[in-house]
């Protein structure tokens, strides 16, 4: 039996047990579930489970990251023939340690990241892969105690570095929540004869292309990147791309695009060059069958490599 799972991530003094423990007073709750609580940090806040709406709501803390397993959830799962369960998730842990470690029939239904507007640009200026970690997987961002003074754009852009689709809320008391409505437009012209793509705009447009390939089918592009033709390609193949970075050094990698031309032999490996394809969609056997984005070289020219040669988002 699939178990729907719903996350509540963020850090210390976030909101979340206020919104949890609301959320489990509310009378829509009480639909005869049994639900499982999983409480993964313990704030000010404490749970009052007399004010639940129903007592069908088990608690169970858990004290270590380490204690998250496959065996462990399940073992709960069994114990109170859970059909619901709800995470309050320590923001300090990895949420893929979670993901990872939860039985196969637990199904993430919605993933929510609440913050507090007032610490969280501290928290992604020092913890940013933690931040990250927590935003590329969330439906819907709440920033609380948010306040006149400060500015939603620089809120929206960190969140849009990592999710592009996160709906983001922002909550200026019990009585004021605004929508964002902030218009995300991409720094190059996608319906101009040729896409022009400045180098400080490659991990955007490395991004786009690939979540939203549709839109880019037929179109053609000029880009810097460098070439990979070392290695086991389909013939007339090669690997065109950058290394980007999305919140940390150690997350830098390789983000490539196939590419496709006559003789990609002639090209040196390594080296950077401003490439002019037709960008079409297809289930390419480099995306072991999935679709993806496919780059028919038009030309190629020689380039210096960029001032920075690791792409960022902004």
């Amino acid at each position: 039996m699939e178990i729907p799972v719903y996350l509540f991530a963020g850090f210390l003094e976030a909101g979340k047990t206020s919104f949890i423990q609301e959320s489990l007073g509310d009378e829509f709750f009480d639909d005869g579930t049994t639900t499982l609580l999983l409480v993964c940090e313990e704030g000010i806040e404490e749970y009052e489970p007399e004010k639940f709406v129903t007592d069908k709501i088990h608690i169970e803390y858990v004290e270590k990251e380490k204690h998250i397993t496959k065996s462990w959830l399940k073992y709960l799962e069994q114990k109170y023939r859970v059909r619901r369960v709800l995470v309050e998730y320590n923001g300090m842990w990895s949420l893929e340690n979670f993901i990872v470690n939860s039985p196969d029939n637990w199904l993430l239904y919605q993933s929510v990241m609440m913050a507090d507007a007032t610490t969280f640009l501290n928290y992604n200026a020092n913890m940013r892969n933690l931040v990250a970690d927590k935003l590329k997987i969330c439906e819907m961002v709440v920033f609380n105690r948010f306040t006149d003074d400060m500015d939603k754009m620089e809120f929206h852009k960190i969140v849009r570095t990592f999710n592009k689709r996160s709906e983001i809320l922002y909550e200026y008391g019990p009585d004021k929540i605004v929508q964002d409505d902030i218009e995300d437009p991409l720094p190059y012209d996608i319906d101009a004869d040729v896409i022009e793509v400045e180098d400080e705009d490659y991990a955007v447009w490395y991004r786009d292309v690939n979540e939203e390939t549709p839109d880019y089918e037929g179109k053609t592009v000029r880009v810097k990147g460098r070439v990979l033709n070392e290695g086991r390609f389909p013939k007339g193949c090669f690997a065109f791309g950058r290394h980007v970075m999305t919140c940390c050094v150690e997350d830098i990698e390789f983000c490539a695009i196939v590419a496709r031309m006559d003789d990609p032999k002639k090209l040196k490996n390594g080296s950077w060059i401003w490439l002019t394809a037709k960008i079409t969609e297809e289930a390419h056997p480099v995306y072991s069958g999935e679709n993806g984005p496919v780059l028919d070289v038009i030309g190629t020219e020689p380039a210096d490599p960029p001032e920075d040669e690791v792409a960022v988002f902004y």
